[in-house]
């Protein structure tokens, strides 16, 4: 059974938000690559469409968008990327990345809302209360 750590990005209020994904809804992520939608659902967000933008695996290891696949490919990179901060101009070197398909691997997802409901993320993740707020 696939557990994920889904880190949801909410561009009009510029947060994020951590959400465990595990059993059925995890599943929703499974075979799926960056760039394709998701319904919100999947980690409590009602009415939303979510869009996976990336993700890591148990290494910590980047998913890219090049790299086909759920597998592990070593790929020669020479401007700064994804998984990659060259110290100086012209330098190269070859990383170890993860491939765009969400798989068993990956244990992080990253995912910006696309399309909102009526409700905004913060109210339907219930991060918008405060202990003052549920003391009245």
């Amino acid at each position: 059974m696939a557990t994920f750590n889904v880190v949801v990005a909410d561009p009009a209020e510029g947060t994020a938000y951590p959400v465990e994904v595990e059993g059925q809804d995890a599943n929703r992520f499974i075979g799926r690559d960056i760039g394709d939608e998701v319904d919100g659902d999947a980690v409590g967000l009602t009415g939303c469409t979510l869009e996976i933008t990336g993700g890591s695996d148990e290494a910590g290891r980047p998913m890219r968008a090049s790299v086909s696949g759920p597998g592990l490919e070593d790929v020669l990179v020479k401007e700064e990327s994804v998984g990659y901060n060259p110290e100086r101009d012209g330098e190269r070197r070859r990383i170890s990345v993860r491939g765009s398909e969400v798989s068993d691997a990956t244990v992080q997802i990253n995912a910006k809302v696309t399309e909102t409901g009526s409700e905004s993320v913060a109210e339907l993740l219930g991060e918008g209360e405060t202990e003052e707020d549920e003391a009245e």
